[in-house]
């Protein structure tokens, strides 16, 4: 009877170690203080109203982005635990034992790959994305409500063993085979890690359902593919990858877990498994992720350069088509992750030289960019800054790739900090830099007033000096012959210093961190002193033609497009949005994309613990809601022409 009433969950689940404890008051202080907000201001029902069931995407972005910076934080936290183990580990255990170690570097990973990078892009691809093709909503808005709580579901799931479990997963971020079986971590860790996933990766792949279908069957009209603005064609691109990869992860994690839990043996060594599967399986996801995270930052910087440089993208086309190139070439260069493995010359070389290739599209887009602010009145605003930053990172790490893309270069390097390196000057050069970037020259448009432009410039420099400072000695580190994932080593390879300087470097960024933190309290204090109009930058693209902040059906009156710098046109021919309203169609608020998640929430921990009634109870759950939508298509309403004018009125005398 117990074993069915709690499955594997015992006393040994509840927080006793110094790591679970302090993670579980941090949890239940910060519920606490968001209650008592709440109550305070007697928001529980304007928050369930307006947020918690909103099929808005603008309220879903703002979602999305406000996860993304808390589970930010929880894997800064992360990095400077790692940063602070190595640098003192000389000669000694240093603060952290070895399993803890490992658990800490992988979540690291795991959050800032799924939960922020990505939770911020699908952000502000909520807020952007529709305007910029002229949409009024997403195609499929419950599945836009789904798709963020099913991401929310799998946050919670991957930092619930501070509260119910007590340990991680210490496998790294990818839970390789054969770390991640049964045989090796036989604890809950390695199962919350594949059902945050699960859920987290269901989440992706409804939103890039969702985008691709709304870029190809809701834009504007006279808005043809070759007259998309470039972050869109980029995010595209990103959601191809997205529908074509995440399968594979849903796939290949799934049946890790039979192997765990069913006693399969897919990625094992006997009974005719095979952990390299496990190993393909995953970079056939892995690599194009990569891409997934840089892509959409290479549409923003796109419309940032054509902003602040007051010109025209140079070669819009080779932009394009560089963008689709980035696409199709990132799905054939998984193997060179493991080029070590013994596969022979002939697929080592065709995968090597693919790695080359693709370095080729990435370059005509760097020239491009170059190209665009030669002879351009450039703007030296915050998004700029952000922007030549990401371009001199971007080049380093493009080298870098270029280098290791040689299987003799890489069998030297391989699994080195090295390799460290050269992912963290794209991943943070690229996606991170983007996502400031874009936050920056967006944040009138979402919030309708500016960010304080020196602030946001001294935040900037610490992020460029401190990614200097922290990640340079990583690769002088990994041509010392220093592995990744170590907790200690000898004082004798003379590597401390070098983990010290590293460990000064995360101090920079952490300032810069503190800097933007008090970059957003200071700007939203001062906000009607920084009152946004429409077109704060004097801006080249659909998204500055409505209000800022835009109201709920983004606009009015459907422009016309004519060209990929559509507004821009209109401002040149002194075209004025029409007052012609018609009635508008909008989407109801729903709580059953919070519900279903929920339920799946349920299962998946139950899944975890093995607790079958309550796995049932979760599966029984989605049904039902499911069910129900299936046979409630009362989802809409009208919203009349007279009211639109009211609203367009009311925006016309705030101004």
């Amino acid at each position: 009877m117990k074993d069915f009433i709690f499955g594997k969950l015992t006393s040994d689940a509840i927080p006793h170690k110094w790591y679970t404890i302090g993670g579980t008051a941090s949890i239940i202080a910060m519920l606490v203080i968001i209650a008592i907000y709440l109550t305070k201001a007697k928001r529980w029902t304007r928050a369930w109203e307006e947020w918690l069931t909103s099929t808005d995407p603008k309220k879903i972005g703002t979602m999305y982005m406000i996860l993304a910076s808390i589970m930010f934080f929880r894997g800064m936290v992360d990095a400077g635990m790692v940063w602070l183990q190595q640098s003192i580990a000389a000669d000694s255990g240093g603060y952290l034992d070895p399993d803890h170690f490992q658990q800490i570097f992988t979540s690291h990973g795991d959050i800032m790959v799924f939960f922020v990078t990505m939770g911020f892009f699908f952000g502000l691809m909520n807020w952007i994305i529709p305007l910029q093709i002229g949409a009024r909503d997403l195609a499929f808005p419950f599945l836009n409500s789904l798709g963020f709580w099913l991401t929310l579901a799998g946050a919670v799931l991957i930092n619930l063993f501070f509260v119910v479990g007590g340990d991680f997963a210490n496998t790294g971020w990818l839970a390789l085979a054969p770390f991640s079986e049964l045989e090796f971590n036989p604890s809950v860790g390695v199962d919350y890690l594949i059902w945050s996933l699960q859920l987290s990766g269901l989440g992706s792949l409804l939103a890039g359902i969702n985008f691709f279908v709304t870029i190809v069957k809701k834009r504007a009209p006279g808005m043809t593919l070759m007259r998309m603005s470039l972050f869109t064609w980029n995010a595209l691109c990103a959601m191809v990858l997205i529908i074509a990869a995440f399968p594979v992860l849903t796939a290949v994690t799934f049946l890790l877990w039979l192997d765990r839990a069913a006693g399969m043996h897919f990625f094992t060594t006997g009974f005719g498994g095979n952990q390299m599967m496990y190993w393909n399986l995953v970079w056939m996801w892995g690599h194009p992720e990569v891409y997934i995270l840089v892509i959409p930052a290479f549409g923003m910087f796109s419309e940032i350069v054509s902003t602040f440089c007051k010109k025209k993208i140079f070669s819009y086309t080779s932009m394009v088509w560089a963008a689709i190139s980035i696409t199709a070439l990132s799905y054939l260069v998984w193997l060179h992750h493991f080029f070590v493995m013994g596969a022979g010359p002939g697929i080592n070389t065709f995968f090597g030289v693919v790695t080359f290739l693709i370095a080729i599209p990435s370059g005509v887009q760097v020239f491009n960019w170059i190209l665009t602010m030669y002879k351009a009145k450039i703007q030296l605003a915050a998004p700029m800054y952000w922007f030549i930053g990401f371009l001199t990172l971007f080049m380093i790490g493009g080298m870098g790739g270029v280098f290791m893309a040689s299987p003799p270069a890489d069998f030297q390097v391989h699994n080195s900090l090295f390799l460290v390196a050269h992912f963290h000057t794209m991943i943070v050069g690229v996606a991170l830099f983007g996502i400031f970037a874009g936050v920056t020259f967006w944040f009138p448009k979402i919030f309708g007033f500016t960010l304080d432009e020196k602030l946001d410039k001294r935040a900037f420099w610490f992020w460029y000096v401190g990614f200097f400072v922290a990640f340079t000695p990583l690769y002088l580190l990994g041509f010392m012959g220093a592995p990744r994932r170590i907790d200690h080593y000898d004082a004798v390879t003379g590597w401390q210093p070098l983990y010290i300087a590293a460990a000064c470097g995360f101090i920079l960024l952490s300032c810069g961190v503190i800097t933007q933190v008090v970059l957003v309290v200071k700007s939203i204090r001062q906000r009607k002193l920084h009152k946004a109009p429409a077109d704060p930058w004097d801006g080249r693209t659909l998204e500055w033609a409505t209000h800022s902040p835009p109201p709920f059906y983004n606009f009015a009156v459907i422009p016309t497009v004519t060209s990929h710098e559509s507004f821009w046109d209109m401002k040149k021919e002194g075209i004025q949005p029409s007052r012609e309203y018609k009635d508008i169609e909008c989407f109801k608020n729903t709580g059953m994309g919070l519900y279903v998640s929920g339920f799946a929430f349920l299962a998946a921990f139950a899944i975890v613990w093995q607790i079958i009634w309550l796995m049932i109870v979760g599966l029984i759950g989605i049904i039902g809601c499911l069910a129900y939508l299936a046979f409630h298509d009362d989802m809409e309403y009208i919203l009349p022409a007279v009211e639109v004018a009211k609203i367009e009125r009311e925006y016309d005398d705030t101004r």
